[in-house]
């Protein structure tokens, strides 16, 4: 338990030397064009360092999956619910090779939240089935996205692969 709340003290410092979110209009939050490499690399530092603490391997940012990340996160807004079904009945292993993923597709986190990216993966940390999916010893491969409506609710996706 101590180690618990040990590796949530190092994330949650991890994640506040990260800066503070863009914040106006409704919604809080809010992602400015420009932003997707500075929150991709933030969300992997976080992840990498919290699997270091755990001496699992870093994981790599993977062009393929931030794009099936990203295609689900629109999707999601589009369909109004935060499920793992595109609107045309895609899995997220049918998302990852329709964009370009050979490897083995192990997992996938979804929110929907007014929340920037280190509320979210704290939330998907405090969780134990999505905090395997980011955890996974396999996992060598992560696709991180979202979409960002205009009221300022954010569609969050994170994919692992091996």
């Amino acid at each position: 338990m101590k180690s618990l709340i040990a590796l949530f003290a190092a994330m949650a410092l991890l994640l506040s030397a990260c800066g503070t979110p863009n914040s106006g209009g409704s919604g809080g939050y809010r992602i400015k064009p420009g932003d997707t490499d500075k929150i991709q690399y933030r969300a992997l530092d976080s992840i990498n360092s919290q699997r270091s603490l755990a001496g699992l391997s870093s994981l790599q940012l993977n062009p393929q999956l931030n794009a099936a990340a990203s295609a689900h996160s629109r999707d999601m807004s589009a369909q109004n619910r935060p499920w793992h079904f595109g609107s045309d009945g895609s899995s997220p292993l049918d998302r990852a090779r329709r964009a370009g993923y050979f490897g083995h597709m192990l997992g996938e986190n979804i929110s929907e939240t007014y929340e920037g990216e280190a509320e979210t993966l704290s939330a998907w940390m405090s969780q134990p089935d999505t905090r395997n999916v980011i955890m996974d010893p396999a996992a060598r491969d992560l696709g991180f996205a979202w979409y960002q409506e205009s009221n300022g609710k954010i569609w969050w996706t994170l994919i692992t692969g091996g």
